[in-house]
């Protein structure tokens, strides 16, 4: 069974009723970011039961020294952990001197969480008996503000609702943290500096190793039935925390409220020496504001957010709650504003897998970036890898290659490969296939063709030379083959000629040619410039021709399709509707030796390929294709769902499509690989758009142009979504009956639904039925 506690909204995640074996899963479903840092929605009072605290700064990371039973060669020397940072969101509570701690009241009751998607801020609410039989009542909002990033705000509220009793509150900063996620339990903060001066609190802690500097701060304020309390609080200093403890006599009835503001400032924007400055000047900036006035900006930077990212559906309360989750935690994962930052797999809600940026950001999150925001955020996630280049070749040479070849990591920070498992690490090359499409993706979509000759050619040159020195020439089979692989089914490891792996290899050579003609007659300076920085010859780009033009793929006469890799028709191949329930997760019940063993393929692998390369392939063959790897595949990624979404659409098997989409867009929300405790799957989201869009949307740009055949599921009533096209904006809405295009610009566009050419002026709305 998936959970299913969640209560259905169009705008609002809510929860309803104190149940502690759902506490994680909950931090990790109300998790709250603004790109900057994010925090998983632990409670602000103590609590003894089982919970995963987490608060994160993006782009601050440590080295955990790497861990493996056997040593190989090649291996990196440490794994990027994204760390849980200093918690500046603490209020100990205590009445008539005994602790708030849900965990150990006689009773809650009124439970209630709230992750309010529409204007960006997370609510909690209960009544709870305590220990000592004292019956408060406790309301806390808070959120992490989207205009002022190094910002935070809380309003804890709380009444006595019995007799009169002595209220305790201590606001406190603290970072004597842990993470769960660690290799050797080893520290990995420093703190250097704890202190407190009026009502503000500092502490000043380092990373090792990577020594990320930061400055932890917080102020406060105590009203009494909306009356500013008068009194100083008591500073309480210890080795890793600082706070005020105020203590208070209130009624019953009366409404306590404490204000507290908070954040981070780090060295990577500020002068290292001068953080608790920078700390001044942001609590001077929010204390002046006010809490009101700062939700106030909230409310009006995520309205800008959900005018062009929104999703409406009609007719379908879960599926709407679905996508708009999916836009939020997008949107509060990464905003584009600082080209250094990416798009984590746990974004700001967990610590798993570590690093920033896996291949998951090119191949399923760049067309949302795209869409939804402009063409400059886009291009800053290009700009990332172009800016780790060198060490991506770097990279290449630790495992042999030479000559500038660059294998581009699979889980990275500061561009150094830190992944550990050598299956993945050495194997999952089709990574930098992933990277080489992104680039051709974003001049697909938005014309712009100058991130090619500034900084992408050199990225696909290097990329070329990985791929022709990876393929070895078979004499058995008189083509080029790619051994000793893992493809995006990380459910079959070291397997020879991974059809996926093979094409795309094919694919980036062939690009990186024709960009290399294009930009030889077009831009002529940076073809020179590129060129001598390569090192570039005329006899190396033949060598790479040749490896293109005699790539071998795997392919079964007697099924018609090509085979996901050399071995795949000497498994057993019984399809999953044949499995024992019981049996499901497979990775969670099985072995990993019968896994491998076993036909079940955990995402879209073969039909990665046919997704990238649609074009390349008729229809009949993408039908074919899919009714036979489908049956076998146990969506076991969180990266699976989407892209077979959209393939069931296009072969308009809605009611597949519907229930792919419904599991892709409710993944974390319903818990579907019953793993959501440890955060959530944040570049899958981008996966969850891309599901509407290019799936029932049926939106692609072929031939410079954009092309729409939509499809609607019988669940809905209509669905509408947006488009930044080329800098036009393009509202697309879609009912049973038909569907309408409105454009917003200045200038006439044309388009091609179902096939035909429709033309848009703006300010219209051009119905096609």
């Amino acid at each position: 069974m998936n959970q299913d506690y969640i209560i259905p909204n169009e705008w609002s995640i809510i929860e309803e009723g104190f149940e502690p074996g759902r506490v994680e899963s909950s931090e990790s479903l109300f998790s709250i970011g603004n790109g900057a840092m994010g925090q998983r929605a632990n409670f602000e009072e103590d609590y003894s039961g089982e919970t995963f605290q987490g608060s994160y700064i993006g782009g601050v990371y440590y080295p955990d020294k790497t861990r493996v039973g056997w040593w190989k060669n090649g291996y990196p020397e440490y794994f990027a952990k994204v760390l849980n940072a200093p918690n500046w969101i603490g209020i100990s509570v205590s009445v008539d001197g005994t602790p708030l701690d849900l965990h150990t009241c006689k009773s809650v009751k009124d439970f209630r969480r709230e992750l309010n998607m529409k204007e960006g801020w997370y609510q909690r609410s209960f009544t709870a008996v305590m220990e000592n039989g004292k019956t408060v009542a406790v309301n806390a909002r808070r959120f992490l503000s989207m205009k002022r990033d190094e910002i935070g705000a809380i309003r804890y509220e709380i009444r006595v609702l019995d007799q009169g009793a002595e209220v305790t509150l201590e606001p406190y900063i603290d970072s004597g943290i842990t993470n769960q996620d660690t290799n050797w339990d080893d520290p990995f903060w420093e703190t250097t500096g704890v202190r407190t001066s009026g009502s503000r609190a500092y502490i000043l802690a380092h990373t090792l190793k990577t020594h990320f500097r930061t400055c932890t701060f917080m102020d406060s304020r105590l009203e009494l039935d909306g009356s500013a309390v008068g009194q100083s609080g008591e500073a309480v200093e210890g080795p890793t925390r600082a706070g005020y403890r105020y203590t208070q006599q209130v009624a019953a009835g009366q409404t306590l409220v404490l204000f507290k503001y908070g954040g981070y400032v780090t060295g990577m924007n500020h002068p290292k020496d001068n953080l608790e400055a920078a700390a001044d000047a942001n609590l001077d900036s929010a204390l002046k504001a006010g809490f009101e006035t700062l939700l106030q900006e909230q409310r009006d930077a995520w309205a800008a957010v959900w005018e062009m990212s929104d999703i409406t559906i009609g007719g379908d309360v879960k599926a709407q709650q679905g996508i708009r989750f999916n836009i939020l935690h997008l949107n509060q994962t990464y905003t584009g504003r600082d080209s250094r930052l990416n798009i984590g797999p746990k974004g700001f809600t967990g610590e798993k897998y570590g690093g920033s940026t896996y291949w998951d950001t090119e191949a399923y999150c760049i067309p949302f970036y795209m869409a939804t925001k402009n063409q400059h955020v886009a291009r800053n996630l290009l700009k990332y890898r172009y800016n780790q280049l060198d060490k991506a070749i770097e990279n290449a040479e630790k495992l042999g290659f030479s000559g500038g070849a660059a294998l581009y990591p699979m889980v990275t920070m500061n561009g150094e490969e830190c992944h550990n498992e050598w299956e993945i690490t050495f194997e999952e090359i089709h990574r930098n296939g992933a990277i080489a499409f992104a680039i051709y993706n974003y001049y697909r979509f938005t014309g712009d063709y100058t991130y090619i000759p500034e900084m992408g050619l050199e990225v696909l040159v290097a990329i070329a030379r990985f791929w022709h020195q990876r393929a070895s020439y078979s004499e058995n089979r008189k083509k080029y083959v790619i051994l000793g692989v893992t493809g995006p089914n990380e459910y079959e490891n070291n397997v020879n000629n991974n059809w996926y792996t093979n094409y795309i290899a094919r694919w980036c050579i062939r690009f990186c040619l024709e960009q290399l003609a294009k930009v030889k007659e077009g831009y002529p300076d940076d073809y020179d410039r590129v060129i001598g920085v390569c090192h570039l010859t005329e006899a190396e780009t033949k060598a790479w021709s040749k490896v293109a033009e005699n790539m071998y793929f795997p392919y079964s006469e007697a099924h018609g399709v090509f085979l996901q890799q050399d071995g795949f028709l000497d498994k057993e191949l019984v399809p999953v509707s044949k499995l024992d329930r019981k049996e499901r997760p497979l990775n969670q019940k099985w072995s990993w030796d019968r896994i491998l063993r076993s036909p079940y393929i955990k995402q879209a692998d073969t039909l990665q390929g046919f997704y990238f390369f649609e074009d390349h392939f008729t229809l009949e063959q993408l039908e074919k294709h899919f009714d036979f790897y489908e049956p076998f595949t146990v969506h076991e990624s969180s990266l699976s769902p989407c892209v077979h979404a959209i393939q069931a659409a296009r072969l308009n098997r809605m009611e597949q499509a519907y229930a792919f989409y419904l599991r892709t867009s409710r993944l974390d929300l319903d818990d579907y690989n019953k793993e959501v405790h440890e955060g959530l799957h944040i570049t899958s989201m981008a996966g969850t758009w891309m599901s509407i869009v290019e799936g029932f949307g049926g939106m692609r740009v072929l031939n410079d142009k954009l092309h729409f055949s939509p499809r609607i599921p019988k669940q809905w009533d209509s669905y509408s979504f947006k488009i930044n096209f080329r800098h036009r904006i393009l509202k697309v809405t879609v009912t049973a009956g038909g569907s309408s295009f409105r454009l917003e610009g200045k200038e006439e566009m044309s388009i091609r639904v179902n096939d035909k050419r429709v033309v848009l002026t703006p300010g219209e709305t051009v119905e096609v039925r």
